[in-house]
């Protein structure tokens, strides 16, 4: 039994030398990453940094795609300006459509001409009309161009 004892005594004089050697290396690895910490804390400075765009030339890799995305818009836009003035007088000089049951519907009232449209004239032909047939058929006029 003393045999079994003294055994147990060396197994666990033998383990307690492994753990104060690795204790004392966790204090080493302690003490190191400590300094790593103290090392890298410190305060960054500010960082500056410029980006330089001119529309003259590409500066960088992308930068010729951003010019003539640019390039291109900017045509985009003066062509929808263009367009939008032409349109504006021609919508008034085009043909004025106005469906035929509008039509047959001032014909029977007197209104035979749709390029002399009176206000008076209309309410008074279709006053005979309930509000939303008179709605409809001013809205038909409207979009035609024929009221203002």
């Amino acid at each position: 039994m003393e045999q079994g004892a003294e055994r147990s005594l060396e197994t666990l004089a033998l383990m307690l030398d492994r753990l104060a050697g690795a204790a004392s290396l966790l204090e080493q690895t302690v003490s190191r990453l400590e300094e790593q910490h103290l090392t890298m804390s410190g305060q960054v400075q500010k960082i500056v940094a410029t980006v330089e765009h001119t529309p003259n030339g590409p500066q960088g890799p992308g930068s010729g795609r951003i010019y003539e995305l640019e390039r291109k818009l900017h045509e985009a836009v003066m062509q929808i300006a263009e367009l939008r003035a032409q349109s504006s007088p021609s919508a008034a000089a085009g043909r004025k459509t106005v469906t035929a049951a509008t039509v047959s519907l001032l014909a029977k009232q007197g209104i035979s001409s749709l390029e002399s449209i009176e206000a008076g004239s209309l309410d008074a032909a279709l006053a005979g009309l309930s509000i939303e047939q008179r709605i409809a058929v001013k809205s038909q006029l409207l979009r035609a161009g024929l009221l203002n």
